[in-house]
């Protein structure tokens, strides 16, 4: 098989890894915010390492870097916090893999945030990926706490977590996107200098938050920090498998690859947390993995 297969698949299991350690740190030894924090604070000190050596090897000056970057820069790193944030939330509110899935409709509602803030025109097979992805989010909000109307489940609290974190993840890929444009860089260095630029900013803004607000969770991230730098080096390695799986093959398969992640959470759901998925789950997952993989070859 081709190389870009394998860096495609260690991705998605960087990334389930990750969100395994956020839950268990987070119903264990820390809240929401520390586990968020973890990522960020475990992951930007070996990324400015790498960084400054390469740039010291091989003698390479940093490209300016203007107000357009910094604006959009913030603008991705904040709305990833609160993303973040919602998603570990969520782990509280419903099993591992439907929190997965849930976080996957960023794929959906960045289409949509595309076609509303950039005109950006809607194809119709990209209209039926949406549509059945609205279904499954139909199934997935469905809990037995909650009876009534349709509408109504849309309006649990998980529901509300797991499509909230979908829309500022949305917002975030735009903010990268539009932040490493401004870099006059080759490809892959626009897209490291951006990726250490935010992870810093978001290092420092919510370490500086906690110490204002919370400095006990701030000492037990510390305390914490056997496993959570495990948190931060699979965020990095994430982070470093999916670009490199984008320069070795269309985006548009790598994606649709990449939601083998749907299959990783599922089994992490069952075999390491123990947990029971429904078939109306099972249905839902099925759904909006089908949508979603419509929708990358849509567009």
């Amino acid at each position: 098989m081709s190389l870009w297969i394998y860096v495609t698949v260690a991705a998605a299991i960087f990334q389930t890894l990750r969100f395994m350690l956020q839950k268990s740190l987070s119903t264990t030894r820390l809240s929401a915010a520390g586990a968020t924090f973890s990522r960020f604070a475990y992951s930007a000190p070996p990324l400015l390492l790498l960084l400054a050596a390469y740039l010291g090897v091989t003698g390479t000056a940093l490209p300016t870097l203007g107000p357009a970057f910094w604006a959009y820069a913030l603008l991705g790193g904040t709305t990833q916090i609160f993303a973040t944030l919602a998603v570990v939330l969520l782990f509280k509110e419903r099993n591992f893999a439907v929190g997965i899935t849930f976080k996957k409709t960023e794929v959906i509602q960045t289409a949509l945030v595309g076609f509303l803030l950039l005109g950006e025109g809607v194809s119709t097979g990209a209209l039926l990926a949406i549509l059945i992805g609205l279904a499954a989010v139909l199934l997935l909000s469905h809990s037995g706490a909650t009876s009534g109307a349709w509408w109504r489940h849309l309006t649990t609290r998980a529901s509300l977590l797991g499509l909230g974190s979908g829309v500022l993840f949305a917002f975030s890929a735009v903010g990268y996107r539009a932040a490493s444009l401004q870099v006059d860089a080759v490809a892959w260095q626009r897209a490291a200098l951006t990726l250490a630029v935010v992870v810093t900013l978001q290092m420092v803004s919510m370490g500086l938050w906690l110490v204002l607000s919370d400095r006990a969770e701030l000492r037990a991230v510390w305390a914490a920090r056997r496993v959570a730098v495990w948190v931060g080096l699979t965020s990095l390695g994430g982070s470093f498998c999916w670009f490199l799986a984008f320069t070795l093959q269309n985006a548009a398969y790598v994606n649709a690859l990449g939601q083998i992640e749907m299959v990783f959470s599922l089994l992490a759901s069952v075999l390491f947390f123990r947990e029971v998925i429904t078939r109306r789950e099972l249905l839902g997952m099925a759904l909006l993995g089908l949508s979603i993989l419509l929708l990358i070859l849509a567009i």
